[in-house]
């Protein structure tokens, strides 16, 4: 045995160690012993000792205390790794010890290879009174034997974390592996694949079913299923960094399928093993009779015996949301009590990762739900237009904007087409949409004109708040006389895609934003040529950081001036294509903002398939009514159609002219069915009644539902219109 003695150093919970300053809170927590790091005894050129202490010869160091050596007795310090000499002697082997951060490796023949060399010839310091040279830095022992049990260490397997160093550069890794994670399914993995083969050789997670969100309390039972397996991969893990693990040539006892669900019981082992969130090794009794439950009585997944096993719950922000297992195979050396502490970081940092990614998860979906139900679901389909339309969100992790298209069908044949743009890229933003969209609806519904229509929306802005702007375009097309009216509120003009194959930027006034209030909006009345095609886009289409938006605007009309050509001058692009082509002008750094975009091909109705008369409001009108109806039925070609559409315009005239002080309309369009309009100056719509056996009248328009294909009254500014269709053949 050598002659060197180490004192052992006390360990006080009430007073401070030696050294330590009185005041610091640190110095009354418990210590690990360790040894003095004292400088070793040299010896004088006279022959005498020299003192270890850097004080006078014979004064211990300061500080020392208790732990100074014993007189007659050599430095504890003598041996140790970091021990050096005050003042080498000239010639005198100094070694230099290796790094602590880099463990060393066993060689498969026995001998310990460290960061200096080969063993025996590095200079590596040995512990004092080590049999067979075993180095302090590395995890080997005589013969590739781990240090601790003895045991032999296989050559295929990862080295077990014996150093601290070892596991918090682990943890980290893990950890940081884990956080990057944005959905439930990239957590999940990521625990796995940090975990596996690195710190265990599989693992199984369970999680809660179904999982809460936020502080949603549940209401059934605590019901845990089998999300993910992994066991030993046989790629290497880069991400750890630790060499390839070869995978076992016949599937072992860990790769048995266990049950997918369990239902744990109040009170139960499982239960309390949850409630007692912390990780434990399942070779004692109560965890054990836990892991039973866990994976069921008749599961055939067969735990290696001793500490092989941890089961660490998973814990989020309220409530235990799962469970993880890690397991060992017999070859490998068996987990440590510090690894519990491993379990518990990994398990951590996955249930606060699966919490906010439920979180993340509900909110998407919430934004996702509240963007479809501000847009509209599908486009009408108007007489005499043909409409397609996009949208795309500024980025996937800010899907809720306040871009908004819409398309009104209105009297006559007639549509609104509105685009616009709430400033700001969050939930209120889409609300403001949402509430101005209303508006617009509402207000065209009442055959307000586009600049009135602005003006309303331009008080309404104002009344949600004095910060509530937004640019919009709104644009009224009728099919019969061919020809669009436009009014604007701060929105990019519009573009004009003409049949032969030329764009045009479309000459607006610009006006000001909706919100500004005090201004006063203009409209403007354009042809609208049959096959041409009207563009309504948002301003996320035309500018970006890398271009403004007049350059993005004569981008734009480049654009579909060369998609027509590709078609000739004689037809027109298709309308979804031609949406598809135009986003795809925009380059990688053009996604600054949302963009909403609606498509307006313009048909018309040809004069040849409209009839349209004065009625004056006499007792005779409705008898001139089936007699003008009866003449064009017989021009287009539909005499089958003659006896109901009679009947139908003498109840609806009839109901007109009762009430009316001034001329009606009658007007019929022939497309793909035949559609019937009569308006006076009343603004009271009808309301479809049922009429008493005893009443004279009321069954006009019991018989116009029971006919007619569709039918509606809308109101006007000037009274309201009653329309309905009928099929054609």
């Amino acid at each position: 045995m050598d002659s060197t003695r180490v004192t052992e150093q006390p360990t006080s919970f009430e007073r401070p160690q030696p050294g330590v300053d009185p005041a610091d809170a640190r110095g009354a927590l418990p210590r690990t012993p360790r040894p003095p790091q004292a400088l070793p005894l040299q010896p004088r050129p006279d022959g005498a000792p020299r003192s270890a202490a850097p004080g006078a010869a014979g004064e211990p160091a300061r500080g020392a205390g208790a732990n100074a050596p014993r007189a007659g007795e050599a430095s504890p310090a003598a041996g140790y790794e970091h021990a050096q000499p005050v003042a080498a002697e000239p010639g005198a082997h100094r070694p230099r010890p290796a790094p602590e951060g880099i463990p060393a490796q066993p060689d498969p023949g026995g001998r310990s290879t460290g960061p200096a060399g080969a063993a025996g010839a590095s200079g590596a310091v040995r512990s004092p009174g080590a049999t067979g040279g075993t180095d302090r830095r590395g995890t080997g022992g005589p013969g590739g034997q781990e240090r601790r049990s003895g045991q032999p260490l296989p050559s295929n397997r990862p080295l077990p974390m014996r150093r601290d160093g070892d596991r918090l550069r682990f943890v980290g890794a893990a950890t940081r592996r884990i956080a990057r994670g944005m959905d439930l399914d990239e957590i999940v993995m990521g625990l796995c694949r940090a975990t596996v083969p690195t710190f265990s050789d599989a693992i199984l997670v369970y999680l809660r079913e179904p999982l809460p969100v936020g502080d949603e309390r549940p209401v059934g039972p605590l019901v845990l299923r089998l999300r993910r397996t992994d066991r030993i991969p046989t790629e290497r893990d880069t991400e750890i960094g630790f060499m390839p693990v070869p995978a076992p040539e016949q599937p072992a006892e860990l790769s048995v399928v266990t049950n997918e669900l369990c239902e744990v019981r109040p009170g139960s082992a499982l239960g309390e093993v949850l409630r007692g969130v912390r990780p434990v090794f399942t070779d004692a009794p109560s965890a054990r009779a836990a892991l039973t439950e866990l994976l069921g009585e008749d599961s055939e997944l067969a735990v290696p015996d001793g500490q092989r096993a941890v089961l660490a719950p998973l814990r989020g922000r309220r409530r235990v949301i799962g469970a993880a297992l890690f397991l060992r195979r017999p070859e490998r050396p068996a987990f440590e009590n510090d690894d519990l502490l491993v379990a518990a970081q990994l398990a951590t940092h996955s249930a606060l990762g699966i919490d906010k990614a439920m979180l993340y998860g509900r909110e998407a979906y919430i934004a996702d739900e509240l963007q479809r139900t501000m847009l509209p679901e599908t486009l009408p389909r108007p007489t005499g237009v043909r409409l397609a339309s996009r949208y795309l969100p500024a980025a996937q992790t800010a899907r809720v904007g306040g871009d908004w298209y819409d398309a009104i069908p209105l009297p006559g044949s007639r549509v609104a087409l509105v685009v616009g743009d709430v400033m700001g890229h969050s939930m209120t933003s889409a609300a403001i949409m949402g509430q101005l969209r209303t508006t617009a609806q509402t207000l065209a519904g009442l055959d307000l004109p586009p600049q009135e229509v602005l003006h309303h929306l331009d008080e309404q802005a104002q009344r949600l708040g004095t910060d509530r702007m937004a640019t919009c375009l709104y644009a009224v097309y009728d099919p019969v006389s061919h020809r669009i009216t436009i009014a604007n509120a701060g929105h990019p003009p519009p573009v004009l895609l003409h049949l032969g194959g030329r764009a045009e930027v479309l000459k607006v006034p610009p006006g000001a934003p909706i919100g500004v209030g005090g201004v006063d909006f203009e409209a403007v009345e354009l042809d609208a040529p049959a096959g041409g095609t009207l563009l309504l886009y948002t301003d996320g289409l035309v500018e970006s950081r890398l271009r403004d938006v007049w350059t993005g605007i004569e981008q734009l009309r480049e654009k579909l001036a060369a998609t027509a050509r590709l078609t000739g001058p004689d037809h027109p692009p298709p309308l979804e294509a031609l949406c598809d082509e135009v986003l795809d002008m925009l380059g990688p750094g053009d996604r600054d903002d949302d963009i909403a975009l609606l498509a307006a091909r313009f048909d018309g109705i040809a004069p040849s398939d409209v009839a349209y008369w004065f009625l004056d409001p006499e007792e005779t009108a409705p008898g001139q009514a089936r007699r003008l109806a009866r003449r064009a039925l017989a021009r287009w070609g539909l005499e089958e159609l003659t006896d109901s559409v009679e009947l139908l315009v003498s109840e609806v005239v009839t109901n007109a002219v009762r009430y009316a002080s001034r001329p009606v309309t009658l007007r019929l369009l022939r497309t793909d069915v035949l559609r019937c309009e009569v308006g006076d100056d009343v603004p009271q719509l009808p309301r479809l009644r049922q009429a008493r056996a005893t009443d004279e009248g009321g069954r006009g328009l019991y018989l116009v539902n029971r006919l007619a294909r569709r039918w509606g009254a809308t109101r006007l500014s000037t009274g309201k219109v009653v329309w309905f269709e009928l099929h054609r053949g």
